[in-house]
């Protein structure tokens, strides 16, 4: 497992949390790609414009939230876990890539948060067990592979009685999965979030697309 070194920054709202260290992140790749060209690209470890957009729309709309069982997946940092933390009644943080869980514990540790667990989750091979009411998903339509798998997890959810947040920038090869999730989509909201380019201090806008889906009426 590779270690990345972090740092700890002020991501929304006074909230500070660790995030990885941008400028180190390719070299410490490129150099556990040179080990074993088995390594993925970290890219659990960037704050997306996609999680800023679910952070901003979940603060504007904190009833989706409030006293419930919230569960991400594909959290990556878990920037909108941590940001509505203090609102829900228990949170699961999850990620399928080990060093994004080891982070999301030291945030959980350094915020003192009780009612949040940090877990490595695959959605190819998602336990039974596992509840929300909310369920948030970040960017994660972004390989066609993973499509039909996600799209089960999703009907598993909604069959439960979840509702599930989808945040996503537009995308063309996402089309066959917004085709499948479209019955489900009781509401759309358009957003503009910053894409921060922490290398080159550049900040950039980007349209991201908050997808709400129930199996009843929202």
């Amino acid at each position: 497992m590779a270690i990345y070194p972090n740092k700890l920054i002020e991501v929304q709202d006074g909230l500070m949390i660790f995030v990885p260290e941008a400028a180190q992140l390719k070299t410490i790749y490129e150099e556990q790609l040179a080990k074993d060209n088995s390594t993925p690209f970290p890219f659990w470890a960037k704050i997306w414009p996609a999680a800023i957009a679910m952070s901003n729309f979940l603060k504007s709309e904190p009833h989706w939230v409030e006293g419930k069982r919230v569960v991400e997946i594909g959290a990556g940092i878990g920037l909108p876990s941590f940001m509505i933390a203090n609102q829900a009644l228990e949170i699961i943080i999850s990620d399928h890539a080990p060093e994004a869980v080891t982070l999301i514990e030291k945030n959980i540790q350094h915020l003192a948060l009780q009612n949040t667990k940090a877990m490595r989750l695959d959605w190819n091979d998602f336990p039974d067990n596992i509840y929300g009411d909310t369920i948030l998903l970040s960017d994660i339509n972004y390989a066609p592979a993973q499509f039909e798998a996600l799209i089960q997890l999703i009907k598993k959810f909604l069959a439960e009685g979840a509702n599930i947040i989808i945040a996503t920038p537009q995308r063309i090869t996402a089309t066959p999965f917004a085709k499948a999730i479209q019955p489900f989509v009781k509401r759309t909201v358009l957003q503009m979030a910053e894409d921060i380019n922490q290398n080159e201090n550049l900040n950039q806008e980007t349209d991201i697309s908050i997808l709400i889906l129930s199996a009843r009426s929202v």
